[in-house]
């Protein structure tokens, strides 16, 4: 690993910003020694990229360690009476180990990146900053085919071509290879979005050309062997949504895995993943220690279940719930359940519903939530119930995690329930022995919406419910004004009042 410095450095930088050789920048020359420190920027830090002028994916150039955003979070957490937020930054460039990219122009010019802020006017990127280097490389190899494939990119306004987006995964799990190696050694899960309702679709064969270029040159028997696996994704809609609802496996490995959190996890290209896979690794380590052992937790907007899975693993929990909306997330819960510990006892779920309706039922009976939105943040009816929950008496009636109240009659809300019942996975033994009406004392917010916590922030602590103990932030995106805070939130008791005081009131 090599450190850049230069002659004028900021005073105490909360990490040394180290790049490996593969990553390095060319710093511009050292300033005259007329100039001052204060006049110049910051280039200890500095993102160097050549598309960052034209690129909507990167806000700022320098002091990549610490956004400006760090400053208003320091202050909004001291005024909630946290004065030890904390913020953590680890690899500052080739961090993204998961891009959609869109594919515009011609066979003979394809552009590959990401649209001009604005317009749907698409800005090719082959050596992004931020972008793991065999991302950078994939995109060349596939740049490649399809000029001597004569592969046509998409058009918006006509609606023709073929290649639509690609969606790039990188795995750094490769236990045949040293630790400190596999990271550089990541390879890429290539999931073309094809311009079709399906495989056997007119233009098929340029689909099935393609995705065996990327497997001649770039899969195990290359020089190179970049490649892990090709997927295709049909969609035809004419809207902004990236992904068809059809997806077929083409060629290379079927199974996408990372080691994060403790565990090995699963990710089908359908499932959200997140794109620094280091930074969330560091997050669900720094969570760990805010469960306690054996706890029963409800883990919302869940995804494939990794946060709540990494709990199970580490924490001995005696209950796991996981809920999501989305039911592509299943089939990588079931297959990271079958890499967890034989030792894990307790009974862990996943239930296709929606957290929105309803959510507490799936709240009570848990000592902690986690819940992980959307930039949106949390849904209306969720802040709702947690705002009230110490005025609920709840007394369910359930022999499973996925129960309804006693007393529930609303039919839209009975139907969400059975058909979450129906699609759930269930493992270990059932949740019969939890105590049906415990309230949570522990809430974890893991955001990637500053704003939207903020708001929600407020809201829960408005309620006199809950009171926020511990605050961290981490730099997800390095290069932007976003960052990923993870708030811990403890709830309110009311005390009881004492014989002098119940006197007073007589």
């Amino acid at each position: 690993m090599s450190l850049y410095t230069i002659p004028f450095r900021p005073p105490c930088p909360i990490i040394a910003c180290r790049v490996s050789s593969s990553l390095a920048v060319t710093l511009p020359s050292p300033p005259t020694a007329t100039a001052t420190a204060a006049a110049l920027p910051s280039l200890t830090c500095a993102l160097q990229c050549p598309h960052f002028e034209t690129c909507s994916g990167c806000t700022h150039e320098f002091n990549l360690h610490r956004p400006i955003i760090v400053e208003e979070a320091t202050d909004f957490f001291k005024s909630l009476g946290v004065s030890d937020f904390t913020f953590d930054s680890c690899r500052l460039w080739g961090w993204r180990c998961r891009a959609k990219l869109a594919v515009r122009g011609s066979s003979e010019n394809p552009l590959i990146g990401l649209y001009h802020e604005g317009t749907h006017n698409v800005v090719d990127i082959p050596q992004c900053k931020a972008h793991h280097p065999n991302i950078n490389a994939a995109v060349e190899l596939l740049r490649q085919g399809i000029r001597e494939l004569n592969i046509e990119p998409y058009d918006e306004d006509q609606g023709t071509g073929d290649l639509r987006y690609l969606q790039m995964a990188v795995t750094t799990y490769n236990t045949s290879l040293p630790a400190a190696e596999r990271y550089r050694n990541g390879r890429v899960q290539v999931s073309l979005v094809w311009n079709s309702r399906n495989e056997k679709s007119s233009n098929s064969d340029k689909l099935n050309a393609l995705a065996n270029f990327l497997w001649r040159n770039g899969g195990p028997r290359s020089n190179l062997h970049l490649i892990h696996s090709v997927w295709a994704n049909f969609q035809t809609s004419t809207n902004n949504i990236i992904f068809g609802n059809r997806w077929r496996h083409l060629l290379g490995e079927r199974d996408f895995w990372e080691h994060v959190g403790g565990i090995d996890i699963s990710l089908d290209p359908s499932s959200f993943g997140q794109a620094n896979t280091r930074a969330f690794d560091n997050l669900l380590r720094k969570l760990h220690k805010y469960v306690p052992y054996g706890a029963s937790v409800a883990d919302l907007y869940a995804g494939a279940g990794v946060i709540g899975l990494s709990l199970a693993a580490n924490k001995k929990c005696r209950s796991v719930k996981c809920i999501e909306i989305n039911k592509e997330s299943k089939p990588s819960f079931e297959k990271t359940i079958d890499r967890l510990p034989n030792s894990i006892e307790g009974s862990i779920s996943w239930h296709n519903t929606d957290t929105s309706i309803d959510p507490l039922s799936w709240v009570v009976g848990s000592d902690v939530i986690v819940v992980d939105p959307p930039r949106k943040g949390l849904d209306a009816s969720l802040i709702d119930a947690l705002r009230t929950i110490s005025s609920h008496k709840v007394k369910p009636s359930f022999k499973s995690s996925s129960s309804n109240i006693k007393e529930e009659k609303r039919p839209w809300i009975l139907r969400e329930k059975e058909r979450a019942k129906e699609a759930s996975v269930q493992v270990g033994r059932e949740t019969a022995l939890e105590d049906p009406q415990s309230l949570p004392q522990t809430l974890i917010y893991i955001s990637c919406g500053w704003e939207s916590f903020k708001k929600d922030c407020k809201a829960l602590l408005t309620s006199k419910c809950w009171h926020l103990e511990k605050a961290h932030g981490f730099n997800f995106f390095p290069g932007t004004q976003s960052i990923e805070v993870l708030a811990v939130f403890k709830r309110s008791l009311k005390k009881k009042k004492t014989r002098k005081e119940k006197k007073k009131q007589l």
